[in-house]
């Protein structure tokens, strides 16, 4: 690590994630990649280097998970394969700590449990091996952007509510009935789109588009269920009959009008 690139995560101290610090080119200053196979770390670690990032190398879980707990790395690029503690667990670990960290997990091509469980798990993205560093770049920065850019909605505001729900787009903070929601990146963003404009009827594949910046593929629209899933947990009180964040059947989802 370079020194006064750190700061502690939400979760161990309650505290709110610093944002990360930006070079002139907008780029984040610090990712964790925990992978075992050395030419595939070695070779996300050099792109991601020429692209102006710090970046560090877990060969383990468990030392992922140290360097994870421990250093508060802006982005964790996470293979779930990996001997001893695998990256599920590394991933629900720190997921107990520290709710708003961003986290892309790399998964085998044909193994689509493998992408289930790690966004059941608080995933915020997956991407398959082999996969091109392109894409990788691509889905990082949407994921940085999506976890630390200041974004405000289509009217200009900072904050949006409705009934006891209270979206605040500048901290990047949700309240339901004066208590705190913590949710990822990913969830926030997708609550903060569908907030913006009340009765909006948002397909699967727009929804991903607007995380992601690019053309989503027909079967990752799936991922987008499982992170509605997630958000109605923490947001509804009854996620089977959700008052917030509407099913409209056979083209997607949408904020409830006021």
């Amino acid at each position: 690590m370079g020194p006064g690139a750190r700061t502690k995560g939400e979760g161990t101290t309650g505290e709110p994630r610093a944002p990360p610090v930006y070079d002139s080119a907008g780029m984040a200053s610090s990712i964790l990649i925990v992978e075992d196979e050395h030419a595939v770390a070695r070779g996300i670690q050099y792109a991601l280097q020429q692209e102006g990032y710090e970046v560090t190398v877990a060969r383990s879980g468990e030392e992922g998970l140290e360097f994870a707990t421990h250093q508060a790395p802006d982005l964790v690029v996470l293979d779930v394969r990996l001997p001893g503690m695998d990256g599920f667990e590394v991933l629900r670990r720190i997921r107990a700590a520290d709710g708003k960290m961003p986290i892309l997990v790399l998964t085998a091509r044909d193994d689509e449990m493998d992408k289930v469980i790690g966004l059941e798990l608080g995933a915020d993205d997956y991407l398959t091996k082999p996969f091109g560093l392109r894409e990788l770049m691509s889905r990082i920065k949407a994921l940085l952007r999506r976890a630390y850019g200041d974004f405000a909605d289509a009217g200009g505001g900072r904050v949006l509510r409705h009934d006891d729900l209270l979206i605040d787009l500048e901290r990047r903070r949700v309240q339901r009935a004066g208590r705190k929601v913590n949710l990822t990146p990913t969830e926030f963003e997708i609550l903060r789109h569908l907030a913006s404009r009340p009765g909006r009827v948002y397909t699967r594949s727009e929804l991903l588009e607007l995380l992601r910046d690019y053309e989503a593929l027909d079967q990752d629209e799936k991922t987008i269920n499982v992170h509605i899933s997630h958000l109605r947990e923490k947001i509804e009180d009854d996620p089977s009959a959700p008052v917030f964040v509407l099913t409209v059947r056979g083209v997607g989802y949408a904020f409830v009008e006021r």
